[in-house]
């Protein structure tokens, strides 16, 4: 089946109601936000179909200000209808939103603000045989591959992934467009200090595996004595691995065996087998 140009349908069409027109905001007297898709002290643009539906289905989620084309209109028809927001409409060739040129936003681009997931407590054992497993990401900067964290996270049932509010990737639109809506739902949570948010986890009962190719233990084995406890994976960026001091705050260290001696994964990948071997 062929799929429908982009600009198809994107002429004036009463039936979709009174939207108001992108090009006029600036006449309002609108500021008009420069930049990219990143966070800002005025917050960030979410973008493409998938990442902006789930953001209006969100009652969490702050909705400034909305940006599609008449095609993006109808195909978000249903989400309008929850978020109640009037859209603006905006030509498909000229469009508004300061998003970086490379993104592929579908038409659709959402103004918003950073979730709020309240901190560490969201990662709290609900009851004594609770035992959930959580993502500790040691300067992860990439937001594609934080992106694809958060959505093998969502897939295997962890409870949060957790990374430094420096030297980690932001909350950004490219980053929800990798998470293909799983920002919305699974907690994104930034904390100030690694070492001492390890320790925090420690306290709530959590022990803590870290992902090292120079590890002496195989992943399976290294996980085996914590099958019935909380469990914190802990990976770092590709190319310098954990920092020194994220490896000491660490109860063991694991490896994922390879076939091939040169074998490697990127850390969004080990991060999907280290979540499968732990909840299987």
């Amino acid at each position: 089946m062929s799929r429908r140009p982009e600009f198809e349908n994107d002429r004036p069409d009463r039936r979709h109601g009174p939207y108001r027109h992108a090009e006029s905001y600036e006449e309002e007297g609108g500021a008009e936000h420069e930049g990219s898709d990143g966070p800002s002290e005025g917050g960030y643009w979410l973008f493409g179909i998938h990442s902006v539906r789930d953001a209006l289905l969100n009652p969490a989620r702050v909705k400034r200000r909305l940006i599609l084309t008449r095609n993006a209109a109808m195909r978000l028809e249903d989400a309008l209808e929850v978020a109640k927001i009037e859209p603006e409409i905006s030509d498909p060739r000229r469009f508004r939103a300061p998003l970086d040129p490379q993104s592929v936003h579908q038409g659709a681009a959402l103004l918003t603000d950073p979730l709020d997931w309240g901190g560490l407590k969201v990662c709290a054992p609900r009851g004594p045989n609770d035992n959930p497993r959580v993502l500790v990401l040691d300067r992860v900067t990439d937001p594609h591959n934080v992106g694809a964290i958060l959505r093998s996270s969502e897939v295997f049932g962890a409870r949060a992934v957790i990374a430094p509010w420096r030297h980690s990737a932001t909350e950004g639109g490219a980053l929800a467009k990798a998470a293909s809506g799983a920002l919305e739902r699974q907690p994104y949570v930034r904390i100030g200090n690694l070492a001492r948010a390890m320790e925090d986890l420690r306290k709530m009962g959590y022990a803590l595996v870290g992902l090292d190719g120079e590890a002496e233990k195989p992943l399976s084995e290294a996980l085996a004595p914590f099958k019935d406890r909380p469990l914190a994976l802990v990976l770092g960026a590709e190319g310098p691995g954990l920092r020194h001091l994220t490896k000491e705050t660490c109860d063991s260290l694991a490896r994922i065996s390879a076939a091939a001696d040169f074998a490697s994964l990127n850390v969004s990948n080990a991060a999907a087998v280290a979540l499968y071997a732990a909840t299987a």
